[in-house]
């Protein structure tokens, strides 16, 4: 269990400096490396429990995990998104129960943990304090990563790994899986009363994979967004203030935009360039295109690239490849580009073109 302990102190603490030396550190890099060293921190202390009690002290790893994920997994999806001070206040319950453990020096015995002491009522306090947080800040970035990700169709022409974020939803899930298990075995080591350390070399080796997991993908995360945000999109476009006229003005313009400044050739074209290009609310433009186009932005703007594909797979004097002339038509990756042409004619890219009669 040291061992663990001081592999996750360094490597927490490395991937924390680590993610500090990125060229362009946004708020979610920060927020990341700070809690990467609070992490490095909790492996230190579990360590030193070792050295200087000779057995691990309640863990309050939990409470410092779900805040911390949540604001990062925040940052990364809300534009609005900022470090405020106040924010330090999703820290107090591990802070006190970390602090507590060791002013009452409370073990992490899990064989005895209901015994009935002085200190039964911490540890009561600690486990719905833990899951209370558990529940609440997990639901809370599932639901953020979920609308997240539904909404992508609406801000980006090119939906990448770093955009939908994957990653993340695999680490809800991981954890998830985690915290129920580690649950069971010790409710199971409660309950049968043996004195297994098992929970707790369970709960730290998950932890030191999640570092892992993080320094990497953190390292790795690029900004989602790169411009401030607009109004907000509303819930019900029945509701909408934008008049019939308004509506097709906004058509227009988009559609002339688009037939004559070819924006869909930029793989890095998103719902914020275009609604600063035209200067018309994101809002706005995605009503427009939902209601009145009668598709959303993800599909607008692919429909476009297909068009100019085909037209350089039926130009004779074309000598491109055909993955060439999908990066020359916007596309930034071979899969998007077949997946997207397919749905839209029925055919491959190369099916299509065997079928032109030059």
């Amino acid at each position: 269990m040291e061992t663990i302990a001081w592999v996750g102190f360094s490597q927490s603490l490395f991937a924390g400096l680590l993610i500090l030396t990125k060229k362009e550190r946004t708020v979610s890099d920060k927020l990341l490396s700070g809690w990467l060293c609070l992490l490095a921190i909790e492996f230190l202390t579990c360590a030193l429990d070792y050295i200087i009690f000779g057995k691990p002290l309640l863990s309050s790893s939990f409470l410092l995990f779900n805040p911390a994920f949540y604001l990062y997994l925040s940052s990364l999806t809300d534009k609005k998104f900022h470090l405020k001070y106040i924010q330090l206040l999703h820290l107090l319950p591990f802070l006190f129960f970390e602090i507590g453990a060791y002013i009452i020096k409370e073990t992490i015995s899990v064989r005895s943990f209901l015994r009935d002491d002085t200190t039964l009522g911490f540890r009561l306090a600690f486990s719905l304090a833990t899951f209370i947080s558990w529940v609440t800040y997990n639901s809370a970035s599932l639901v953020r990563v979920i609308r997240h990700r539904r909404n992508l169709k609406n801000e980006f022409s090119t939906i990448e790994n770093y955009i939908s974020l994957g990653w993340l939803l695999f680490i809800i899930v991981f954890y998830n899986t985690y915290c129920i298990v580690s649950f069971i075995i010790g409710g199971t080591v409660i309950f049968q009363g043996s004195d297994l350390i098992l929970p707790h070399i369970f709960n730290y080796s998950a932890l030191l994979f999640m570092v892992y997991a993080f320094g990497f993908y953190g390292l790795w995360q690029k900004p989602i967004y790169t411009r401030p945000a607009g109004d907000e999109l509303p819930e019900r476009y029945r509701n909408s203030a934008l008049g019939a006229r308004r509506k097709k003005e906004i058509k227009n313009k988009i559609i002339h935009y688009f037939d004559n400044e070819r924006p869909y050739l930029r793989s890095d074209l998103n719902m914020d360039l275009l609604a600063a290009e035209l200067k018309v609310p994101k809002h706005q433009l995605t009503e427009v295109l939902n209601t009145d186009i009668g598709c959303n932005f993800f599909q607008f703007v692919n429909g476009y690239r297909i068009e100019a594909v085909k037209a350089m797979l039926a130009d004779r004097k074309n000598k491109f490849s055909i993955e060439a002339i999908g990066y020359e038509c916007g596309f930034n990756s071979k899969s998007t580009f077949f997946t997207v042409f397919k749905n839209l004619t029925g055919q491959t890219p190369q099916e299509y073109k065997n079928s032109i009669s030059f």
